[in-house]
């Protein structure tokens, strides 16, 4: 089977690398020649958007809603993968991927909607957490490309993926703002850092990105796994979705100030561990 991925930033980069781990044929785009060159050396072949047709299966891995739909729907390349199966990875608003669900029809390209839960790790493990929307024939006929990135959660029809993704994100931001704030009154209090994460990693308060982020911040290891700016994104996203639908959603309104803050401190190309630096400006650390 042979696949396409369109976009080769951090999780696009590391979904191709799997991909061509496993054996795929695998064709590669992105604007940054830099990030072609590395999976051609890997063995992948550099393609422009529309001769990424030439796959079976195309994958799309892309920043933000508008670089999703100036990419499949501005520059007219569903006609020239017609007949595929285009597998959404970006995380994006619902509306954006059903949309470009009914371009795709007229075209007979089948959407998998498939934002994913993990880092760059996962990808390279083949240990993501896939959230995927679609129809059970376009889920069959991407399996086998989706069974070599990880798990498969099949949580609805195209739009139900989005939504998963932007509701687990605000959860994990939530839990990052939170973490950040007793971390640092424990450190103001005259907690030992090192010892407190040490009891904290196994006590009931302890959460999944605790356990993962905060020994980079010990080790003062900020490279972005997940940016900040990625992070403020996606609660902005959930923000929105809870707007459209009339819910009203405080605590996380609350936590997209806490990371529209850490932007504003320059912090937006750190990993989302560096809201940790607004509590500790504000403890004076």
């Amino acid at each position: 089977m042979r696949t396409a991925v369109v976009g080769l930033g951090t999780m696009g980069g590391a979904v191709a690398r799997r991909l061509r781990a496993e054996g795929f044929p695998t064709l590669v785009h992105d604007v940054d020649p830099a990030a072609v060159a590395r999976l051609v050396e890997l063995g992948a072949t550099a393609c422009s958007p529309e001769d990424a047709g030439a796959a079976d299966v195309i994958i799309t891995s892309l920043p933000n809603d508008r670089i999703v739909t100036d990419v499949v729907l501005g520059s007219g390349v569903l006609k020239s993968w017609a007949g595929r199966v285009l597998v959404e990875l970006s995380t994006t608003l619902p509306d954006t991927v059903k949309a470009i669900a009914e371009a795709a029809a007229p075209h007979g390209v089948a959407v998998v909607d498939c934002p994913v839960s993990g880092g760059p790790g996962e990808a390279l493990a083949g240990k993501l957490v896939q959230l995927v929307g679609a129809d059970d024939d376009a889920l069959e006929r991407a399996r086998p490309v989706l069974a070599a990135l990880g798990t498969i959660e099949h949580v609805g029809a195209v739009g139900h993926g989005k939504t998963v993704k932007l509701l687990n994100n605000l959860m994990a931001m939530g839990s990052i703002v939170v973490a950040a704030e007793a971390f640092t009154l424990g450190v103001r209090l005259g907690l030992d850092r090192h010892e407190l994460f040490d009891v904290l990693s196994r006590s009931g308060g302890r959460s999944f990105h605790f356990l993962k982020r905060w020994p980079y911040a010990l080790a003062d290891d900020y490279h972005a796994r997940f940016a900040v700016s990625l992070g403020e994104k996606d609660i902005r996203l959930g923000l929105e979705l809870a707007h459209e639908s009339g819910y009203v959603t405080p605590v996380a309104a609350t936590v997209h100030q806490i990371f529209e803050m850490a932007r504003a401190k320059g912090l937006g190309n750190e990993d989302v561990v560096a809201v940790l630096k607004v509590y500790q400006e504000w403890a004076g650390q």
